[in-house]
């Protein structure tokens, strides 16, 4: 996207580049492969600029193939990619996905790991609606921390909403750093998505209303349960809301990337001003594509043709 208007939306984090079977296969007998961009945040604004909205994901990759092959295609897909940086010194992460048996990450000392504060020193982020964060930079380095204490300060400061997906990954960091950080993360963010099981692992919450319990700052908490619903909390002056929506049934091939989905089609629905109902409905819709697929990121077109 070569527009210079501010987008609607800016997200910051790490994208590696993702192989996959190219069938639901293991990766132990597979023999065909797909090569991918996958990462939280440029996948939610991949759902959203195929939704009709203006993002732009801010990083760092590699000045090597693999970093050129993450920027072409991520800027195809319609996102803002102009702040994304070149590092010479450092590699772009790959990770595997292991369809039915979990992922595995080659990520230590990413380029996308050596962000810091001056990597969002030019971005105006004040002039977005939503700046969209999530747990997992919190846990690449400490100057990865540092950059997410300096967009939270400067969101405060301004008339932006700060959207904060927990997604929480245990490979990362010790459960006693994360819980502590991650519950602190999303107390000060005005909107909040989480997995029912990751609250469950990370603050020992059964239920949503658990969750909200723990964290009853956010203006909005969506706590996600998986194939039954996911909740909404809307923090108002007289009340604090609650909606629930049933998640649309699918054929689960691949569950990872789908919560990304889900925030996606959500945000969207809120820029709209769709009600409540309207925004977790646009979420499971758009998290249902993902998890028919193998991939991050599947737009209609494509699921209609496979």
């Amino acid at each position: 996207m070569t527009s210079e208007a501010a987008p609607r939306l800016i997200t910051i984090g790490e994208t590696m580049v993702l192989v996959t079977p190219a069938s639901a296969e293991r990766l132990a007998t597979a023999t065909d492969f797909r090569l991918d961009a996958g990462g939280a945040e440029s996948n939610l604004a991949s759902h959203l600029s195929h939704l009709g909205v203006h993002a732009a994901w801010v990083s760092a990759v590699g000045d090597d193939a693999l970093g050129k092959r993450l920027r072409t295609t991520i800027s195809a897909r319609g996102v803002d990619t102009r702040w994304v940086t070149s590092d010479a010194e450092a590699p772009t992460g790959v990770y595997f996905k292991d369809p039915g048996n979990g992922v595995l990450y080659y990520r230590r000392g990413s380029a996308a790991s050596r962000m810091s504060p001056d990597t969002v020193r030019s971005i105006p982020l004040e002039s977005s609606e939503i700046v969209h964060l999530t747990g997992i930079t919190a846990a690449l380095s400490s100057s990865c921390a540092a950059l997410l204490e300096t967009v939270y300060e400067r969101v405060a400061s301004s008339d932006a909403t700060l959207s904060f997906d927990v997604n929480h990954r245990a490979a990362l960091w010790p459960i006693d750093i994360a819980s502590a950080t991650l519950r602190s993360l999303a107390s000060r963010a005005d909107i909040v998505f989480v997995g029912l099981d990751e609250a469950q692992t990370l603050w020992g919450t059964e239920t949503a209303d658990d969750v909200r319990a723990i964290l009853p700052e956010p203006e909005r908490l969506i706590v996600k349960d998986g194939e039954i619903g996911a909740t909404e909390f809307h923090r108002t002056a007289e009340t604090d809301e609650r909606v629930f929506v049933a998640t649309t049934p699918a054929d689960v091939v691949e569950a990872v990337g789908a919560g990304d989905a889900f925030a996606a089609g959500y945000l969207a629905a809120a820029l709209r001003g769709e009600a409540a109902s309207d925004r977790l409905a646009a979420g499971h819709t758009r998290a249902r594509l993902v998890l028919q697929s193998t991939s991050d990121y599947i737009s209609e077109t494509t699921e209609q043709k496979g």
